[in-house]
């Protein structure tokens, strides 16, 4: 799997203070988790582009909190945003966090190799609180919340009030925060979500979406969310 991506610099040394919110967990990485596993590889250079082009749009919008969707299942997503998520925190002092919100498809904590819940919808549903559902990656400086449960009204929720709180409060204490959103054809979850975020981000996979797939998935934002369209699966 390919996508184009970021820069990456050397990690913070050793001697800094570790940012620890929530509990610490040891992660057992999916293989195409290359920007970690890899990242001297031709594919972790793409995402390391990502997030240069990310950080050059800053200098005309913020882009403190980032949702990343795909017109339809099966573009890749999930490993696109996961590989970021890791990449943006290989910046040095920089906090990231990667929240899993695709409540009918989660897959954030398996491709991390951790346990599902608690996690989102029990902090939403008031069942949880932040610190309760975070986890921090000590060796990745990168720090994760599961998707949970799968609730009964996931639009609704992502639509609520409670989500608004929490995306308001992981801004304040994040620099980055990344949202892994379900696909945005066939549900409504991604365009009820998106007003409360900085910047949209696409991802298409090659040989399998249709242009007017795209043009429906771009269509369906305001025009200035959308930062970019990254090309999967290209190796």
């Amino acid at each position: 799997a390919a996508a184009p991506a970021a820069e990456v610099r050397p990690a913070p040394s050793a001697g800094r203070s570790e940012f620890v919110e929530g509990r610490t967990a040891t992660a057992t990485l999916h293989p195409l988790l290359v920007a970690a596993i890899d990242p001297h590889s031709e594919v972790a250079e793409r995402y390391r582009s990502i997030r240069a082009r990310i950080s050059h749009r800053e200098e005309t919008m913020p882009l403190r909190t980032l949702m990343v969707t795909s017109p339809g299942v099966g573009d890749g997503k999930s490993i696109t945003v996961g590989n970021l998520a890791l990449t943006m925190a290989q910046e040095f002092q920089r906090r990231v966090i990667l929240v899993d919100a695709d409540f009918r498809g989660s897959s954030v904590h398996a491709l991390f190799g951790l346990e599902g819940a608690p996690g989102l919808s029990e902090l939403l549903a008031g069942e949880a609180t932040l610190d309760d559902v975070m986890v921090y990656l000590p060796d990745h400086r990168l720090t994760l919340i599961p998707a949970g449960r799968t609730p009964h009204f996931p639009t609704e929720l992502l639509g609520s009030t409670a989500m608004r709180r929490a995306v308001d409060t992981l801004r304040g204490r994040f620099d980055r925060v990344l949202f892994d959103m379900p696909a945005v054809l066939p549900l409504a979850d991604a365009g009820t979500f998106a007003p409360m975020v900085d910047g949209v981000l696409i991802v298409v996979r090659a040989g399998l979406t249709q242009r007017p797939a795209l043009d429906r998935a771009i269509g369906a934002f305001d025009e200035e969310k959308v930062v970019g369209v990254v090309l999967n699966d290209t190796i």
